[in-house]
C-alpha cells in the first residue's frame, strides 16, 4: 500500500515533537485516559489535548469515549507505513552508495 505524501507528512510531523513521541511510547503499553497521559508532563491539560489531536489527525492514535473518560489507543498501521518508507529510502541510498564505493559496477 502506498501512503500519500500528505499522510506521511502528518505522521512525521506528529512524531517530530518529543511530547508526542513520549505519548506514543506510553501507549505501546496499552490504552490510557487523557488524564493518565497528561500526568508525567508539566503542561496544561488543553496542551496535552492539542498533542492528542495532532496524533489522531496523523492516524497514530484513536480516541473513544468510555463513560466520562476519553481513552486513547495506539494505532500501529501509520508507524508501519513510516517504517516502510524509511526502509525504501535506505535501500535506494544503499544501492546508490554501493556504486560509489566500488570502482566496478555491479
Amino acid at each position: 500500500m502506498v501512503v500519500p505524501d500528505h499522510q506521511l507528512d502528518l505522521i512525521f510531523s506528529a512524531m517530530a515533537d518529543p511530547t508526542r513521541r513520549a505519548i506514543l511510547a506510553r501507549l505501546t503499553r496499552g490504552e490510557a485516559t487523557v488524564m493518565e497521559l497528561a500526568k508525567p508532563f508539566d503542561i496544561s491539560l488543553p496542551a496535552v489535548s492539542k498533542h492528542l489531536k495532532v496524533l489522531a489527525r496523523a492516524g497514530l492514535i484513536s480516541r473513544n469515549r468510555d463513560a466520562q473518560w476519553l481513552r486513547c489507543r495506539l494505532e500501529p498501521a501509520p508507524l508501519e507505513e513510516a517504517r516502510r518508507w524509511i526502509d525504501q529510502q535506505r535501500r535506494i541510498q544503499d544501492k546508490s552508495l554501493s556504486c560509489i564505493d566500488s570502482p566496478f559496477p555491479k
